[in-house]
């Protein structure tokens, strides 16, 4: 195992290749998107982290003239279609252009981002500037656009520009590609420049896509179908593929029978069931496929470390802000469907694939089609095509993320008063009083997952964080560890909370006693960090569901 590598977050194609990393062969989607279809243009859209990146580094290094790729290629699904290799591979100009980079928060910033991006692009392929094959006018542009002194009319005709001088110097029409080409408009949504980004880039596709008779063809990725302002309105022979599309739906994630071998290749097949629960579950047109991303953070860490365990690789690349957005913008109704979804249940509901980035929040259809578009939620069954379809949660990883974001979201809405009343319940020794507030705000959070301890460990600590009060949270106490711990130094007191579940709301009563039994066996409250404390009060909480049972240990 010490010799198998597997490459976390590289995107380059011939590096993975030529430094024999492991490499999960989708190279079947060229021979698919070329000899299969007639599409000038092709949108795919994907969430992230879901392998659009690196096939589009494949892709580009297929075709692209400059090299030759037939190293990197062999034993590949491609190579064994040798009249198509022959025939196009490295037989035409490439320009890839990635807009991933372009998340500023301001118009002007991100229009100066997107002069170096084109300025990059430009410095890999400085032959252009000198042919003598190419417009004058066009080189001219090309410095300008080099040089990063590119105006705005450059940027909006560069791609055409770029493809016109590729074609006249190889004498070839040229392969565009074009990654991640929705950020720009997220980024300008987020940030208040929605209408002046969108005027950009709906100009850019215009002259590259739209009126480009240089082009060979073009793939375009990204997470939204962005259709109703019309961006790629009048193109010819397009193609949008989303994840409700069985066409190509195979090659973007990994595959039942692909993380399999790639387990094997890592002598890891005993993580199989551990893989599945946490990073499988996404159906794609009629394909189950786990996210690679999640797979290969995993598969590297165990291989390091056998002891690794699992963790949200996921959560620390996408713009989780659209859970929250969905909580904070909807009615009951709403959040009650949310709250089936957490409990591992599903939700039937109309979805899209085409969005706006503008009008995302503003109906409860939208909310639930972007979920399912940014892989948040998934198909239940694969046949399904919509516009109805029933909804769930894809995995566990997934799963800890709404979680999280439902626990923040209780903390940062928590009615202070109850609150306030909570404390001064539970200071007096009101036990009753205190039950029945602590099932008023029991009731108001998102409950998931038949309602672990932990998620009650969770919401108590949500409840009593940010009171002005110190909060310990299973802390070494006495012979063993309590679930929590409120100090009052300036008084001199301290409140011991043990909670337990219920597994019927008829035990409620027997498994607070549990609780207390608990605190006076492991003497929590002889600590001798309650030195000097005059007043220390202990609980038993007993849960079931959404209802609270509180118990003061007398004495």
């Amino acid at each position: 195992m010490g010799t198998f590598r597997i490459p976390v977050g590289g995107e380059d194609f011939d590096e993975i290749r030529q430094k024999g990393s492991y490499y999960v062969d989708k190279s079947g989607l060229i021979y698919e998107l070329v000899n299969n279809t007639t599409n000038k243009v092709t949108l795919f859209t994907r969430p992230r982290r879901f392998g659009k990146t690196l096939n589009m580094s494949m892709i580009g290094s297929f075709f692209d003239i400059t090299r030759d790729s037939r190293a990197v290629f062999e034993g590949l699904e491609v190579s064994r279609h040798e009249e198509f290799c022959c025939q196009w591979m490295n037989q035409r100009p490439v320009l890839f252009v990635s807009f991933k980079n372009i998340e500023r928060l301001k118009f002007e910033a991100a229009i100066a981002e997107m002069r170096t991006t084109l300025a990059n692009v430009c410095k890999t392929m400085p032959s252009l500037a000198s042919s003598n094959k190419v417009l004058k006018a066009d080189v001219e542009k090309f410095n300008r656009l080099m040089e990063e002194k590119a105006t705005l009319e450059d940027l909006i005709s560069s791609l055409l520009t770029l493809t016109r001088m590729l074609e006249a110097h190889f004498g070839r029409k040229a392969v565009l590609l074009i990654d991640e080409y929705d950020v720009p408009l997220a980024m300008a949504n987020e940030n208040g420049y929605y209408r002046e980004m969108l005027d950009v880039m709906r100009g850019v596709f215009k002259y590259a896509v739209k009126t480009n008779p240089h082009l060979e063809f073009a793939v375009i990725t990204g997470c939204l179908r962005i259709a109703k302002e019309s961006i790629f309105t009048g193109t010819n022979n397009f193609a949008s593929c989303s994840i409700l599309d069985k066409k190509f739906s195979e090659y973007f994630g990994f595959t039942h029978a692909e993380v399999e071998t790639l387990l094997t290749a890592a002598g890891l097949e005993d993580k199989t069931e551990v893989i599945r629960s946490w990073y499988d579950g996404y159906i794609f047109g009629n394909s189950a496929v786990y996210c690679p991303w999640d797979v290969a953070n995993y598969v590297a860490d165990t291989v390091n470390d056998p002891k690794a365990r699992p963790k949200n690789y996921w959560n620390n690349t996408s713009h989780n802000g659209v859970i929250r957005s969905f909580i904070d913008h909807t009615d009951y109704a709403v959040k009650s469907k949310f709250e089936e979804l957490m409990n591992g249940g599903a939700i039937r509901t109309a979805i899209s694939d085409e969005l706006t980035y503008d009008l995302l929040y503003s109906s409860e259809q939208n909310f639930w089609s972007l979920l399912f578009m940014t892989g948040y939620l998934t198909k239940v069954d694969p046949e399904e095509t919509g516009p109805i379809v029933s909804l769930r949660i894809p995995n566990r990883e997934v799963s800890n993320i709404f979680e999280t974001t439902a626990m923040q979201w209780f903390c940062d809405t928590l009615d202070r008063t109850k609150q306030k009343e909570l404390f001064a319940a539970l200071w007096s020794g009101d036990a009753t009083t205190a039950t029945e507030i602590l099932s008023d705000l029991l009731w108001r959070t998102i409950s998931f997952h038949d309602y672990r301890e932990d998620y009650y460990h969770g919401f108590l600590t949500g409840t009593f964080a940010g009171a002005g009060y110190s909060v310990d949270s299973n802390r070494e106490q006495g012979l063993g560890r309590t679930d929590l711990i409120v100090r009052d130094h300036d008084n001199r007191r301290a409140l011991i909370l043990e909670a337990k579940k219920a597994e019927t709301e008829a035990a409620m009563e027997r498994v607070c006693g549990e609780a207390l039994e608990q605190i006076t066996a492991r003497r929590y409250a002889e600590d001798e960090s309650f030195y000097g404390y005059r007043t220390i009060l202990c609980y038993g909480i007993a849960f079931y569901k959404k209802q609270a049972l509180l118990k003061k240990l007398a004495g």
